[in-house]
């Protein structure tokens, strides 16, 4: 990804704001609802599946691209409301500006100003080391490319929110999904807002068993892999 690219501020038709690209027309988060989007893909399909599969005296979760900080917000507020433990560990090779921290907006749609101070902490606390933003919600963020990434049997559940694939095709290959594959426990899952074939494909190809989903707002169909 090109670091002198022009970043700007957007709403979202939820009226949620995410990080907008001009130049390549891509942004973090749907344009038709970041917060919709990342609750449909990554905590009703993702995190509230597993949790309705088993139950786990912890969840390990890996976040391919942390960007904004709202999937490990929405799932902060998930280990709340469900007194779920929840280890989360983000991978980011661009953290976003302090500046543009300030103009988003997820604490106030989601009426959560009780979790200000939260917020805020997932983006201030240091890199590299384990940090405790509550009693049930510990974060890891790592300054990565995802090409680097050499985890074997330690998460239980993927969010895979890169950049589409029109953009960055090599964030979408067979290579990256085998190093998904070899990251998770067994019977973990992977989750994506994707549906391409060819994304769908290279999951197969390492061995994940893929559904195809309802898409979020905008987006007829997402993907689910399960490592098995």
């Amino acid at each position: 990804m090109n670091t002198t690219l022009k970043r700007e501020i957007i709403k979202t038709s939820d009226g949620s704001t995410t990080i907008h690209f001009p130049e390549i027309n891509e942004q973090y988060h749907s344009k038709h609802g970041a917060i919709n989007e990342a609750n449909h893909v990554f905590i009703k399909h993702g995190l509230n599946h597993i949790l309705n599969s088993k139950t786990y005296p912890v969840v390990h979760i890996l976040e391919i691209g942390f960007g904004t900080g709202l999937n490990a917000f929405l799932t902060y507020l998930e280990t709340q409301k469900n007194n779920q433990y929840v280890t989360y560990t983000g991978i980011e090779a661009y953290p976003i500006k302090e500046e543009e921290i300030r103009l988003l907006n997820y604490v106030d749609i989601l009426s959560e100003k009780p979790n200000t101070t939260a917020f805020k902490e997932l983006h201030r606390v240091d890199w590299e080391i384990e940090n405790k933003i509550s009693p049930l919600f510990s974060l890891i963020k790592k300054k990565q490319f995802f090409q680097d990434i050499t985890d074997t049997d330690s998460f239980d559940l993927i969010y895979f929110d890169a950049f589409g694939a029109r953009v960055q095709p090599e964030l979408w290959s067979q290579d990256i999904f085998q190093k998904m594959y070899d990251a998770l426990h067994l019977y973990g899952v992977l989750v994506t807002y994707a549906a391409k074939g060819s994304v769908r494909r290279a999951m197969q190809k390492v061995g994940f068993v893929v559904e195809r989903l309802p898409g979020p707002p905008g987006k007829r169909e997402m993907l689910r892999a399960t490592k098995q």
